[in-house]
């Protein structure tokens, strides 16, 4: 009975284990989907700003069509496909994040930029 509940558990945590999805047809490579995240991230943050401006800011899906000639399904289903490995889409936005991070910096005047906890921002 022992043997057969461990060969069970073997057998349904390899099926657990191998959960990432097919490839869309329309992949795109994981450096230009760093580039589409880090894009979105930045038009994003300039919409939060809450800086009055002439500037019209384009929505994320105007952007993917504009910039990267993609529709919102194949960005969304790429998205979930690089999500289903874990390790990966971590690896993916701590790209983004240190290019967010290195582009702050020089904009900064070199200096590295410390949040202040009075102004809301947790480390």
């Amino acid at each position: 009975m022992k043997n057969i509940a461990l060969i069970f558990l073997l057998v349904f945590s390899a099926a657990c284990n191998n959960n990432t999805l097919e490839k869309p047809k329309n992949l795109i490579e994981e450096e230009k989907m760093i580039e589409i995240i880090y894009s979105i991230s930045l038009l994003d943050a300039m919409k939060n700003q809450g800086i009055p401006s002439q500037a019209k800011y384009p929505t994320n899906t105007e952007l993917l069509k504009s910039k990267f000639k993609i529709d919102s399904l194949t960005f969304a289903q790429n998205s979930k496909y690089y999500a289903s490995d874990y390790k990966r889409y971590k690896r993916m936005y701590e790209e983004v994040k240190k290019r967010l991070e290195e582009e702050t910096q020089k904009l900064n005047g070199g200096k590295p930029v410390t949040p202040k906890a009075e102004e809301g921002i947790v480390k």
